[in-house]
């Protein structure tokens, strides 16, 4: 997957985000009774927090800024003062679908969907990534767009997800805007991953905890444009496979699990805060 560049502030989750919620991620542990939907009160619970998500000041969007995790405005630039030279990354958007693990009260029982892109890719083949590509003319919104490409990728039908949140952008290291959509999977069964063997290797979920945690988990430095920041690596094995989990897909992870779970990461994120080249175009990229 694309390599991520996003700001971090120096204030805490609960500064930036405005995000409340009513009860702790732990009290909806006990709250796991399941309807005749096959979800979950806990789901439920979680679907109404979520809803209520608001991205951080300053991260809104409209035509006449662009606004990404790397962390600065279109208006901000040298760009921004040259209309005729504006930065408009194309968009993209993912989807975090959630569902329901073991109810076992580890904390690990809320799982992510993922999948590891095709060999034959002649970009990032191989990597691992979440479900969704480019928006298109007929897209509607970003949950349209994320649902769309899921359901094209691993055969996900848009109408088994309750999309509840849509994040702020984040810049690619392509410098395409890639926006994350969170959905809810309640019913887990009614599932049945046929990947798309031209685009998908792999279809497998993980839990979404674990990208708060300094564990099977390194790092490396990398520079631009004067500025060091750090990209992340996740270690993470399931039935006898092993997946790397990293750059702009680990960092989106680690932002949802950082919203989710209401508390930040267990180690230092160190994302950058740099402006974009004053001229951008399909050739430009990031470290």
């Amino acid at each position: 997957m694309l390599f991520l560049l996003r700001r971090i502030s120096s204030l805490s989750i609960a500064t930036t985000s405005p995000l409340s919620y009513s009860a702790p991620l732990s009290r909806l542990n006990n709250m796991a009774s399941i309807n005749n939907n096959g979800s979950s009160s806990r789901l439920s619970v979680l679907a109404q927090q979520l809803r209520l998500y608001k991205p951080p000041p300053g991260d809104a969007e409209d035509d006449d800024e662009v606004v990404s995790q790397v962390g600065f405005a279109e208006s901000a630039t040298p760009v921004g003062n040259r209309p005729s030279e504006r930065f408009r990354p194309k968009r993209a958007a993912v989807l975090i679908c959630l569902f329901e693990g073991n109810n076992d009260g580890s904390g690990e029982d809320l799982r992510v969907i993922l999948t590891k892109r095709s060999s034959s890719l002649s970009t990032h083949s191989g990597e691992v990534s979440l479900p969704g590509g480019k928006a298109e003319e007929n897209d509607t919104d970003d949950a349209y767009t994320a649902t769309r490409e899921a359901k094209e990728e691993i055969g996900l039908d848009p109408s088994l997800v309750n999309v509840v949140a849509v994040l702020e952008p984040f810049l690619s290291k392509h410098l395409l805007r890639v926006i994350p959509v969170i959905g809810i999977l309640s019913d887990r069964s009614a599932f049945n991953p046929t990947p798309n063997v031209d685009e998908v290797d792999d279809v497998f979920d993980a839990p979404l905890e674990m990208f708060l945690k300094d564990e099977n988990r390194r790092s490396e430095q990398r520079e631009w444009m004067g500025d060091t920041y750090l990209i992340h690596f996740f270690d993470y094995k399931i039935n006898g496979k092993s997946y790397l989990i990293w750059g702009l897909t680990a960092g989106i992870l680690i932002r949802a699990a950082s919203i989710v779970y209401k508390r930040p990461p267990a180690f230092i994120e160190q994302n950058p805060k740099f402006k974009v080249p004053e001229i951008a175009n399909k050739d430009t990229t990031m470290p």
